[in-house]
């Protein structure tokens, strides 16, 4: 049976400004996922018959590997079909992303008889629509904008602390980042990394596309969580990307980032829930 429905919202009304808002934010992070592969060794993608299958440097089927209906035409057959037969090839599990707007019921309903298991619990894609004035570190806090290969690191080694509490493995953190040259040379890559002295303590990164940023990897090391960290880095890490012409900017909260985007004024626009394969399919 499939997971509760939210109430319809303005989000799920065809031509209203939140469905247009959600529409982009689903298109951004299908931006990014396709650009994250080429940031990393083991990365590639599949782009084509209305369906994006990504595999990321790591193995770790959520989040690193996925697959993404592109159009509202293409049929959940058409979606499972063609990742089933890209990981397959990669010999890897795979996440598709179900959003609880209703456009997604088939595909659910599909996931399921195919044997495809829901993973967590619903997760929100968030919105702020403006900048924000006046962010001001915690004193002994240095936030600097990544420049160099040093700094990607920096950025794999916060994250890797601040993920564990979820059971992530360190190295889908090296493994999504082991070609830092490509990162840095994507002009529509930002990373931030706040230091305590020479110590990293937070980061984040945004992506722009088509107008839309969309937030990722937005973490505090475990030690420094009591800092207010975690709202400090989403504020200079929004702004940025307002800086660099973001209409808009968008993420995917945790469990444990939601209550800090809600209270800096990021709205929800709609919930994902996650369906995994998690072993390679055989065709």
């Amino acid at each position: 049976m499939a997971h509760d429905e939210a109430p319809p919202t303005a989000a799920d009304t065809p031509g209203s400004s939140l469905a247009e808002d959600a529409r982009l934010a689903y298109a951004t992070l299908i931006a990014y996922s396709r650009a994250n592969t080429t940031w990393c060794r083991r990365g590639s993608f599949e782009d084509a018959g209305g369906v994006l299958t990504f595999a990321g440097g790591s193995w770790l089927p959520v989040n690193c590997n996925g697959a993404f209906p592109t159009n509202d035409t293409v049929s959940a057959e058409e979606v499972i079909a063609r990742a089933d037969q890209f990981f397959a090839r990669r010999k890897r599990g795979y996440t598709i992303k179900i959003r609880d707007t209703g456009q997604d019921a088939k595909l659910e309903a599909l996931c399921q008889e195919k044997g495809l298991v829901l993973f967590g619990d619903p997760f929100p894609e968030m919105i702020c629509r403006s900048p924000f004035p006046d962010v001001a570190s915690p004193d002994g806090v240095d936030i600097r904008l990544v420049t160099d290969e040093a700094g990607v690191a920096d950025f794999g080694a916060v994250n890797a602390d601040a993920y564990a509490v979820y059971g992530m493995p360190p190295e889908v953190f090296t493994d999504s980042f082991d070609e830092p040259a490509h990162a840095l040379a994507d002009e529509n890559l930002a990373m931030l990394v706040a230091y305590q002295g020479a110590t990293p303590v937070a980061a984040a990164l945004t992506y722009l596309s088509d107008g839309i940023a969309s937030l990722q990897w937005v973490g505090t090391v475990a030690a420094s969580r009591q800092l207010g960290l975690g709202k400090v880095i989403t504020q200079a890490i929004t702004n940025v990307a307002f800086e660099r012409g973001a209409a808009s900017v968008t993420l995917q909260a945790s469990e444990m980032g939601e209550p800090v985007y809600l209270k800096l004024g990021y709205e929800t626009l709609y919930r994902y829930v996650n369906y995994c394969r998690w072993e390679a399919p055989t065709i």
